[in-house]
């Protein structure tokens, strides 16, 4: 459902080697070719990890001559644009299309009718489908350019148009125009919004109609293509892999099913086995609102034909496998199961860390693996290093080409030769100028965008996600507040004063998310207070940029020296992020949760600030009653900064603005924040004691940097290539 592909001009330049050549030819012509980069529109077609991890592994499969297409909606206005009024988050629409891109080719020759609704009909003993709407998917391309120019795959994102016939001349010449355009305002609706609130029946109804718009008009293409070169379908699993992202495109089993059923005559066990030797499933979350669940109703409503295949494929999986326990199936307690969906209609499920696929396997769909077995396995994300530092921190790559040669875009493993130089005055010196030049821009660029002032000497503590309780960005916050208590006491820290820190957030709340919208509004809420503070405003700053995008990124994580990677053990699947950090230097404050686990395997314990409850301890303290109370009764740090916040401290003029963040903290406390305070608030005099140590500190961000090699996401797509689609490379 989404590819956050961010600015493409300066990746393809240094993709196709020529990003120097641009650069000298503009100056040459009075241009500025940084700011070409930056007039360009960052494409406003994802959110966060899941699209841009999607990205990356679309550069890698590029790079690595894995020929390729990723499927995707051009959505007209993407996500939302974030703003701030008196703190509280404003959701504006994107407008990323309103400057035509020279990056899309629109393909009217791949163009295919998708319909909604209607009913099925029994015509000769053969189910017919009859749509009551119908629309066409049109493409339009994007080129994606491997490292070196020797391959390029495309990214097709389908748009929504209304089908000629279905608009009703008659009614509308007769003055009935909104009815008349009906099946133009579906279309419209199909591919304006990203994620569209899902808190009503008709937002249900609109998520649900987007998926399988998507996931249709994709597989129609796939089959289309083959059928160019191919006149047997049975060979399908030989040629075609198709990897769904997660459940929203997990109806691709059914529809590939109805597809081979319906319109090529095969038989449904036929079409089944076809399907399950295509289909592979990456699972990227344990949440269950992310395991989409669709009411049988509305899945009637909308996808009749796909219904019934889904019952024909739920009484199948119990005659290959066997009569099941209650509970288990692809539909129960009157709703279609989409993870379970994805599952059976899948060869491979892969979980996207060691941990997570553990989970996976234990937690999330242990009947089915134990029926299925051989089918769960693990491929541990990864990220470009051509985006996330050639592009994104050029001093600090420059310095490693100097430093290890040519190559490491290609070969990560070759960073590992960093740590020869470890000793070495001169080297430990140039890394840190590069730090140094990274905080130099971010300042720049945040005093130019936002007048927001920030001093270059400080230690830069950044956490940048999307908005989740689970994410934590509320225990950082607290903290900050415990922090800005503790200077405010003692500013000189018992007379060896406090290492100045600038505190950075980012990243989006989904709009009907009331929690996280009060999270972030208490984060602007502190920095308000916090940032005028004549006591403590050269010791602590809180600063919250609006609109986190990919272009953002690239300016935050160069510059940051600790990474917050804190959210409740067990519930992020991996993370992409921690990597990225780490990539640039930074060292990791972090909970054992995802990909976090091998990150500090890798980089070793003593070089990660680890804190916080194991997966296994946060579900036996979740069964503890009044935990989250003794919590904080045990710890009068805590119980200070939620007594300020409910005082009204950081809202002078309501002082009831917090009241259902601080209810639950006290009285439910799901994701542990209270659990975990002291552990993270020990954790961070740590980070302190070793920052106070230049050479220590560079010592272990080199480290960190030079073990990184494992999480390219070359390799994960060569492992994707290897244990899941079984295909080589074509150059």
């Amino acid at each position: 459902m989404e590819f956050l592909i961010g600015r493409l001009l300066e990746d393809a330049a240094i993709n196709l080697g020529l990003r120097d050549v641009v650069e000298e030819v503009l100056d040459g012509l009075g241009l500025s070719f940084t700011a070409l980069t930056e007039d360009e529109p960052d494409a406003a077609l994802g959110n966060g990890g899941l699209g841009r991890l999607a990205t990356c592994y679309m550069e890698s499969m590029a790079t690595l001559a894995c020929p390729a297409v990723g499927y995707g909606l051009r959505y007209e206005h993407g996500l939302f644009r974030q703003s701030f009024d008196h703190g509280r988050q404003i959701e504006t629409p994107e407008d990323w299309l309103a400057t035509e891109a020279p990056w899309n080719f629109t393909r009217p020759e791949s163009s295919y009718g998708v319909g909604f609704g209607g009913s099925v009909e029994d015509v000769e003993g053969r189910p017919v489908w009859r749509p009551r709407a119908r629309v066409r998917a049109t493409a339009h391309d994007t080129p994606v350019v491997g490292y070196g120019g020797k391959w390029a795959n495309t990214l097709r994102l389908w748009a929504a148009m209304p089908t000629a016939d279905l608009f009703d001349l008659e009614r509308f010449n007769a003055g009935d125009i909104v009815a008349a355009s009906n099946h133009e305002a579906l279309a419209r609706a199909l591919s304006r919004v990203l994620y569209p609130s899902d808190s009503t029946e008709e937002g249900k109804e609109l998520r649900l109609s987007q998926e399988y718009f998507l996931t249709s008009a994709s597989v129609q293409d796939i089959l289309r293509r083959y059928l160019t070169d191919h006149t047997d379908l049975t060979g399908l699993p030989d040629r075609v892999a198709i990897q769904m992202n997660d459940t929203h495109p997990a109806i691709a089993g059914p529809e590939l099913i109805r597809l081979l059923v319906d319109d090529h005559g095969f038989a449904f066990d036929t079409a089944a086995d076809l399907t399950t030797g295509v289909l592979g499933y990456t699972n990227h979350t344990l949440l269950p609102e992310a395991l989409e669940r669709w009411s049988v109703g509305l899945m009637q409503k909308v996808l009749p034909r796909h219904l019934q295949i889904i019952e024909r494929l739920d009484s199948r999986e119990i005659e290959i496998a066997g009569p099941r326990p209650d509970g288990v199936g692809l539909i129960g307690d009157g709703a279609v199961k989409m993870g379970d969906v994805a599952f059976v209609t899948s060869h491979r499920i892969n979980g996207v860390s060691a941990l997570h696929t553990e989970l996976v396997q234990r937690d999330l769909f242990p009947v089915l693996d134990r029926r299925h077995p051989g089918r769960i396995l693990n491929v541990t994300n990864g990220v470009t290093p051509r985006r996330w530092l050639k592009l994104a921190n050029r001093p600090l790559a420059r310095l490693v080409t100097d430093t290890v040669g040519e190559g490491w875009e290609t070969d990560l493993d070759r960073l590992s030769d960093l740590e020869r130089h470890l000793d070495d005055p001169g080297f430990l010196e140039a890394f840190g100028e590069t730090k140094h030049l990274a905080k130099q821009r971010l300042t720049q660029w945040l005093d130019d965008r936002f007048d927001i002032s920030v001093p270059t000497g400080a230690l830069y503590d950044i956490q940048v996600k999307r908005q989740h309780e689970y994410k934590r960005q509320l225990m950082n916050i607290l903290w900050t507040i415990a922090r800005w208590q503790r200077i405010r006491r003692d500013p000189d820290n018992g007379g060896q004063g406090w290492v100045p820190r600038v505190k950075i957030f980012g990243g989006k709340a989904a709009a009907s998310y009331r929690a996280a919208k009060d999270i972030i509004r208490l984060i602007n809420d502190v920095a308000e207070v916090v940032n005028n503070d004549p006591v403590t405003r050269d010791l602590l700053r809180v600063v919250y940029p609006p609109n986190y995008d990919v272009s953002m990124a690239e300016k935050l994580i160069p510059a940051a020296d600790l990474s917050e990677q804190i959210s409740t053990a067990g519930m992020e699947a991996s993370g992409t992020g921690n990597m990225k950090f780490a990539l640039n230097g930074a060292l990791t404050v972090g909970t054992l949760d995802g990909a976090n686990v091998e990150i500090r395997d890798h980089v070793g314990a003593e070089n990660f600030f680890l804190f916080g409850l194991t997966a296994d301890e946060v579900v036996e303290r979740r069964g503890v009653p009044g935990h989250a109370r003794a919590a904080i009764e045990d710890s009068q740090a805590l119980r200070d900064v939620l007594q300020a916040v409910a005082e009204g401290t950081f809202s002078p003029d309501d002082h009831h603005r917090y009241d259902s963040l601080l209810d639950n903290m006290w009285n439910n406390d799901w994701f542990l924040v209270a659990s975990d305070f002291d552990s993270y608030d020990a954790a961070q005099s740590e980070v302190d004691r070793v920052y106070r140590d230049p050479a220590l500190w560079q010592r272990r961000s080199v480290i960190n940097m030079s073990r990184m090699g494992y999480f390219s996401s070359d390799r994960s797509i060569r492992e994707y290539m290897a244990k899941i689609w079984d295909v080589l490379p074509v150059v």
